[in-house]
């Protein structure tokens, strides 16, 4: 499984932050590895151009399943490690679904 971590102009893109991401990530969704071939990760300031206001942190997590299309989900929260843990938990419920959905066929 790979995993491939974008940042905006606003998030610093550092080495800390993208194996922060990565573990995450893989914490998630280790037990689909065989299923999964790439996963994309774009963390981005929602608010970056507002003055005032919270920061919305913005994480969409793209999961490309082999011969299937890809799936993606968003979650928005304070920090980059809240944004990436929700959305890596609405990742791996709806590979759950997905993949449950897939093997009772």
């Amino acid at each position: 499984m790979q995993i491939q971590c974008n940042t905006d102009r606003n998030i610093a893109g550092d080495e800390a932050m993208t194996q922060l991401v990565e573990s995450v990530a893989h914490g998630a969704l280790d037990r689909f590895s065989e299923q999964i071939t790439r996963v994309e990760i774009h963390v981005s300031d929602a608010n970056s151009d507002k003055k005032g206001g919270s920061d919305v942190i913005r994480c969409l997590m793209e999961a490309r399943l082999g011969g299937m299309q890809p799936v993606a989900v968003t979650h928005n929260a304070g920090t980059v490690v809240e944004a990436v843990d929700g959305a890596a938990g609405k990742r791996q419920r709806s590979l759950e679904s997905t993949l449950g959905r897939l093997n009772q066929r």
